[in-house]
């Protein structure tokens, strides 16, 4: 990426210094962050006309092609084979867990972690921090993390217990993990919109949002104002995809949950933020209590099996279930409770819609 960061934005087709000081001063100083914008993000905050933004964010993703670090337009099949036995993928420190997401989790995505209160999404969230630090070698994606707090969770003191736990440096490593902390909605989607100048200045190799739709749905409540939410939602999710493949590092967001109005068997809990968040997510995990026990469901991904695994969060981070401790299954075996909770991930579009307009006045967590 360093070859792409030393262009002048000044020496894209179009740009003179006047439409340079107006990228600027909307966060956009680099090729990179012209490349993971949008035409109607440069029309809506820089007064940019459709046309010229159209053409602005055209040319820059045109560059990043042309020099490989985005993928063309059109490429073999065996061409993508190959470019993603070089994706990096950040080890959970758990086998089962590891297992169940095909090697960890992988860059260039969005991983979406949701279930209920205590079912160990902030801790598997404070468990990549430091895994993310790891050289490539040791299954780490040799970096530093970005933690975006929107509930005001992240734990300095638990990082510190997960990287004694694995032999690291307790202070380099909290030196290296970046805490964004988060006041309401338009913060949340300021930062996510100037990440791209927070990731190359210091070496972000892993980026966290924790949780997703926490402040969004304080905020806008009622019916009236869903529809507004949901497209707030929506340009968030796309920017992180954007961000994630143009700057080839993970992404893990949490989600919190609301109860399906429309089950009457089986598991009523849904992740919330209705199709918007579930569509833009990569790979969708639903995390859930099992007594001692957290249990991994794969939910959605277009390349893992469906399947669960059990995992246990100690002191020293997220690890396997001691031998006997009830973890048999193997994470490529469908089980009833990764079918039930898919069948209630997968509401027909009307009861989606009603479920969607009644998230205010459903129970959440």
């Amino acid at each position: 990426m360093s070859e792409a960061m030393e262009v002048d934005i000044a020496d894209l087709p179009g740009v003179g210094p006047a439409t340079k000081a107006k990228l600027e001063s909307g966060g956009i100083s680099t090729i990179l962050d012209l490349a993971a914008a949008t035409t109607n993000e440069l029309v809506d905050n820089l007064n940019l006309t459709e046309e010229t933004a159209h053409n602005l964010v055209f040319e820059a993703q045109k560059l990043l092609k042309d020099r490989g670090y985005l993928e063309k337009d059109l490429v073999s099949a065996q061409e993508l084979f190959t470019r993603r036995a070089k994706m990096l993928r950040c080890t959970t420190f758990s086998k089962n867990l590891d297992g169940l997401l095909a090697g960890g989790i992988e860059t260039q995505s969005v991983t979406e972690f949701y279930g209920e209160f205590g079912s160990g999404k902030t801790q598997i969230c404070h468990n990549e921090c430091v895994a993310a630090q790891l050289p490539v070698e040791q299954g780490g994606l040799g970096g530093n993390a970005l933690y975006i707090d929107t509930e005001s969770t992240f734990r300095p003191e638990r990082i510190a217990q997960i990287a004694k736990g694995h032999g690291m440096e307790v202070e380099s490593v909290l030196s290296n993990i970046h805490v964004a902390k988060i006041y309401n909605s338009s913060h949340l989607e300021l930062i996510v919109r100037a990440m791209g100048g927070l990731i190359q200045q210091n070496h972000i190799k892993l980026v966290i949002v924790d949780s997703i739709i926490s402040l969004h749905r304080a905020e806008f409540l009622g019916r009236g104002t869903l529809s507004e939410r949901q497209q707030k939602l929506n340009a968030i999710m796309h920017r992180l995809k954007r961000v994630a493949e143009i700057f080839n590092i993970a992404v893990i967001i949490t989600n919190q949950v609301q109860a399906s109005p429309d089950t009457f068997f089986g598991d009523p809990t849904k992740a919330a933020g209705g199709n918007i968040i579930g569509h833009a997510s990569t790979y969708r995990i639903y995390l859930r209590k099992a007594g001692q026990e957290r249990k991994a469901i794969m939910i959605d991904s277009p390349m893992h099996p469906y399947g669960d695994t059990n995992f246990v969060v100690t002191e020293g981070g997220i690890t396997d279930p001691a031998e006997g401790g009830g973890s048999k299954k193997s994470a490529n075996t469908t089980s009833s409770a990764a079918s039930s909770a898919r069948s209630a991930s997968k509401s027909s579009p009307k009861t989606q819609k009603a479920s969607e307009e009644s998230e205010e006045a459903t129970t959440s967590s």
